[in-house]
């Protein structure tokens, strides 16, 4: 292997595939077609586009054949030369699963997780980057959405389960959720959020379902601090609770970010974070009490024993709801599916209200989450540690994509102290 990063340079060796997380969707701009590649681990040049025509090419990389093999599918005119000059710019550009690419990816790793902050992934995409246009963009969302009317006493909150879907569709359940918290002062918040990227280094994290991170997170808005202290004291207890401290699953992650962007709109008090990012739960559903029970039982009761009856610190659960449709892996669309979905996501919801843990692992296992809930395993968690909380559901609305023929459902869940 060419271990200093090189381009592909190769006539003979097989060309390396495109890179399997890249999806490569077709687009039309100014009367043109094009593929667009969007790379969901950030590794490849942001917003990059080739002509459409190079479709049956791209087909053909499947890192079996070499440049010379391809000589024969070669358009008329077209030599080798030109073919690996086009190879070595997709490999520039970070597209082809090549020794460039990878000695790319992991410089990029490495400085991620050297650096003492977390800089937001989802500013300038998901809402603006600019820090005015973005408060006038929330300014605007909290004036237009009114909260829920439910009658509740603020200094009883606890914590909020809420989505992490994109601001853009689901902005009105983000406001309704946590404009509720908008008077709250709490010193620190404990985050348990949806991992999506941890399965991609199944080596780095195996037998860690939990995954910690002591940067600082910087929004458009404002930086939140982590709580150092309160972060080692849980490291003490590592191997008990499945708790890793490699914070590269967090590089990409915008299940945190996406709660702290409404928390920095809201506050302008000093509050410290304890971000833990929760990996998929499908152990759980074959073995309840084995070696993954036994680290959430863990780490239930070290974060009910820490911060249960702590006034100070508040919880914020990040999760979305179901996630079907072709896009996902169904072979039906999204919209037959709805029926269900909604009667499945109501059963959630309501499990989730009741605090009762046992009746929502056992819906989940009833067919092994069949509508994929993302949400699930950093809810499992909390409710693990949420003794004597109660819930009340303040939102649910579900994302049609119809143009891809899926959708995801979400809904948020607030959890008060009962009264004496």
């Amino acid at each position: 292997m060419n271990k200093n990063g090189t381009l592909f340079s190769s006539k003979t060796a097989p060309i390396p595939r495109v890179r399997p997380e890249i999806d490569i969707i077709p687009i039309e701009n100014n009367g043109q077609s094009y593929l667009y590649f969007r790379d969901s681990l950030g590794y490849a040049t942001k917003n990059f586009a080739v002509d459409r025509q190079v479709a049956p090419l791209l087909s053909l990389l499947d890192g079996q054949h070499s440049v010379e093999e391809l000589k024969p599918y070669l358009g008329e005119g077209v030599t080798t030369d030109q073919l690996l000059d086009y190879i070595q710019f997709l490999d520039k550009h970070r597209l082809l699963l090549t020794p460039h690419f990878q000695a790319y990816a992991r410089q990029v790793e490495e400085q991620y997780e050297s650096a003492s902050a977390h800089i937001s992934i989802t500013a300038g995409n998901s809402y603006p980057e600019d820090p005015d246009e973005l408060r006038a963009f929330l300014d605007e969302a909290f004036t237009g959405y009114a909260p829920p009317e439910i009658d509740i006493d603020e200094q009883s909150i606890k914590a909020l389960y809420a989505p992490h879907i994109d601001p853009r569709v689901g902005l009105e359940s983000y406001v309704k959720a946590f404009s509720l918290l908008q008077n709250l002062r709490p010193k620190r918040v404990v985050i348990l959020a949806t991992s999506h990227y941890s399965g991609m280094y199944p080596d780095l994290y195996e037998n860690t379902p939990f995954i910690v991170s002591d940067k600082d997170f910087e929004l458009p808005l404002g930086t939140f601090s982590s709580d150092t202290e309160a972060i080692d004291r849980m490291l003490n207890h590592p191997v008990e609770m499945g708790l890793s401290d490699n914070d590269r699953a967090h590089r990409i992650e915008h299940s945190i970010e996406l709660h702290l962007l409404f928390l920095s709109y809201m506050w302008d008090h000093d509050v410290s974070l304890v971000p833990i990012l929760v990996r998929g739960f499908d152990e759980l559903f074959y073995m309840e009490n084995g070696h993954l029970g036994q680290q959430v039982s863990h780490l239930g009761s070290y974060l009910r024993e820490q911060f249960g009856n702590d006034e100070n610190t508040l919880f914020l659960i990040s999760g979305d709801l179901a996630h079907v449709g072709k896009k996902f892996g169904d072979d039906q669309p999204a919209s037959q599916l709805f029926t269900e979905v909604k009667s499945f996501d109501r059963m959630f919801l309501t499990y989730a209200e009741q605090n009762n843990r046992k009746a929502l692992l056992n819906l989940m296992k009833e067919q092994q989450d069949p509508y994929r809930i993302c949400g699930f395993a950093p809810l499992y968690s909390f409710l693990s540690s949420a003794s004597g909380l109660t819930g009340t559901q303040l939102t649910y609305d579900l994302w049609d994509e119809r143009e891809r023929e899926s959708a995801v459902s979400f809904g948020s869940v607030l959890y008060t102290r009962q009264s004496c």
